[in-house]
């Protein structure tokens, strides 16, 4: 018999009662009306954050919303890390050496810092513990406009402008895995070395091409609604935010908000300032952060941050018959 485990590779959630803020994708089981119901799509907004301190745009950013750090970048180039904490920025420790385009993944207190350039591509890696930068293995293959997503010990470095080569970090060195099936650079990847979503990107040409890692292979779901370069994305393979991006190299920035829940792509509210190339940062499609970036292709920078937040969610009852 099929399961529900079988075909998603975990068990259903046995509650008393419905989770008060489940993402979008979410399926349990609610023990007192003794049925099965999911999170089908939520309803959220972006809100004005602090500013940040230095204005970057090919930055790169890691942590959740209330909790994430906005590392190095470019415009002109930064070595220059802030640490947010929900409400404003705070300059830290520089990084070792200053790139942009670069991938980071992580937390505040045990961050990883990848790839970029200065402007050649770099296979530079840097770990964070909270309060310095150290520099560890690099990638075996050194590349700009890289995805990234995972943790300080367990992170990816997808595709990008060494092609199609997907490298995995297990906390001392980097190694290849198994390649995306479409080449491209600017592209925003999210979630863990197990279950990783790649989205957006250039061919050159932008695109809305969407992956999905499982462990051991990427397979093609369904793209974007907006096709998109230089864009940002936060969450996890179950629920996934993309926003911002550009349509370069007409440089025209883009202001939708895509929330991704497992199987499409629905549009939601607009970023307030339209913009491509910032710092993205969250742990899930319900909060998220969006910070610096540029509205025109690099001659008007940024330094606002904005902060996504879902409220409510409707769900649905399966029928189990």
């Amino acid at each position: 018999m099929t399961t529900y485990k079988n075909i998603k590779g975990i068990e259903i959630k046995y509650l008393s009662a419905d989770p008060p803020a489940p993402n979008a994708g979410q399926v349990w089981y609610n023990s007192t009306t003794k049925v099965v119901k999911g999170a089908i799509n939520g309803t959220g907004a972006w809100a004005s954050g602090g500013n940040l301190n230095t204005t970057r745009y090919p930055g790169a950013g890691n942590g959740i919303q209330t909790a994430a750090l906005a590392i190095s970048g470019g415009g002109p180039n930064t070595a220059n890390v802030e640490n947010y904490n929900g409400s404003s920025w705070t300059e830290i420790a520089n990084v070792n050496t200053t790139r942009n385009n670069a991938a980071a993944s992580g937390t505040t207190t045990a961050g990883l810092f990848y790839g970029g350039g200065a402007p050649g591509a770099s296979a530079v890696t840097e770990t964070w513990d909270g309060s310095s930068w150290t520099e560890v293995g690099d990638l075996n293959t050194a590349r700009r406009y890289l995805g990234g997503g995972g943790t300080a010990t367990a992170a990816l470095a997808v595709s990008g402008s060494s092609g199609d080569e997907v490298e995995s970090w297990n906390g001392s060195s980097w190694s290849e895995i198994a390649e995306v099936n479409t080449t491209r650079t600017t592209l925003a990847s999210v979630g863990t070395t197990t279950a990783q979503l790649a989205f957006g990107g250039r061919l050159p040409t932008i695109t809305g091409i969407t992956e999905l890692w499982n462990g051991s292979s990427w397979t093609e779901v369904a793209d974007m609604n907006q096709a998109r370069g230089e864009l940002g994305g936060a969450g996890i393979t179950t629920s996934a935010l993309a926003f911002g991006g550009s349509t370069q190299p007409t440089a025209s920035a883009y202001n939708q908000t895509e929330q991704w829940n497992g199987t499409s792509w629905t549009e939601l509210a607009n970023l307030a300032t339209a913009r491509a190339l910032g710092g993205a940062s969250g742990a899930s499609g319900l909060s998220s952060l969006y910070a610096g970036g540029t509205t025109d292709g690099g001659s008007t920078q940024v330094n606002a941050t904005e902060e996504w937040t879902v409220t409510s969610f409707t769900t649905k009852t399966f029928d189990t018959d």
